[in-house]
């Protein structure tokens, strides 16, 4: 647990980042396709380990808003409708400090499932 306090969140013009700076003078440019598919939520974490979901096809996902839950965390609602994720202060820099690692993680975790950063397009029928 950190004593570090958020001094902005700022949503990119292209809504596609959030930077986050804390008092202790740490700032995180975190993407928002890393954010989705990160999302503390139970949808994607699970109750566990084993039931944590690998969230494919969010590469061109977007922050719609965000909203403050309390004084220790804030809701970030995505163009994909999720928003069930409280980033608490704690989470947010954690992600930040260990974002190429997890980066990583998700690219390998997609690429052992054969599944894919692209969104998903439906098939039109004729």
């Amino acid at each position: 647990m950190t004593n570090a306090w958020p001094k902005e969140l700022r949503v990119s013009k292209d809504r596609r980042s959030l930077t986050v700076s804390f008092d202790n003078g740490e700032s995180y440019v975190l993407a928002a396709e890393l954010l989705r598919v990160a999302s503390p939520s139970a949808e994607v974490q699970g109750h566990s380990p084993e039931q944590r979901v690998t969230v494919p096809g969010k590469m061109n996902v977007e922050i719609i808003r965000l909203e403050p839950v309390g004084n220790y965390a804030v809701r970030i609602v995505f163009d994909d409708m999720h928003d069930t994720g409280l980033f608490s202060w704690d989470y947010l820099i954690d992600l930040g400090r260990n974002r190429d690692t997890r980066w990583q993680a998700y690219l390998d975790e997609l690429s052992e499932k054969g599944l894919s950063r692209e969104p998903i397009v439906p098939r039109r029928s004729h």
